[in-house]
């Protein structure tokens, strides 16, 4: 588990350094996966903000699929075994994260009112950005589901 901690703790790192939620989940498993850290941070590059900063569903939430795909995702067409063993994984995956944090939902964990104009331009990280916003705890939380995941299927 020494290990996992790690990895965890490397997410939040990430974060603090300026990634978004979705690429600090996903770049700190990614060399599991065969991934350089500049492959991870691309291919989640898009899903931070709640998908493109659209304030949907939550991006660490969503690195945690990313991952999921990447440890259990079919790759035969037509497998539907294959789709239904990782649909179940995020559904299970999803359910914890809600569990945990009360939504999935970035506008909901952000406690944002239904009409706050959704803008691409994302805002600066400074310390008042980091005491209002429990990203933080976001991209920890679904670093530490994935790695207990990861334990448990060992």
């Amino acid at each position: 588990m020494e290990e996992m901690q790690k990895r965890i703790e490397r997410a939040v790192e990430l974060f603090k350094n300026g990634y978004n939620c979705s690429q600090s989940v996903v770049a700190a498993f990614a060399d599991m996966y065969g991934f350089t850290e500049e492959q991870a941070l691309r291919m989640s590059a898009s899903f931070g903000g709640g998908i493109g900063r659209m304030r949907e569903t939550c991006g660490a939430a969503c690195g945690m699929f990313i991952l999921a795909g990447l440890e259990k995702g079919s790759v035969v067409a037509g497998d539907r075994e294959g789709k239904a063993a990782n649909y179940a994984l995020v559904q299970e995956l999803a359910a914890e994260f809600r569990k945990r944090n009360g939504s999935l939902i970035c506008a909901e964990l952000l406690g944002l009112k239904p009409q706050t104009p959704v803008v691409s331009t994302p805002e600066e990280r400074t310390q008042q950005y980091y005491a209002k916003r429990p990203c933080v705890k976001m991209v920890e939380e679904a670093a530490c589901i994935w790695a207990e995941y990861l334990e448990k299927v060992k």
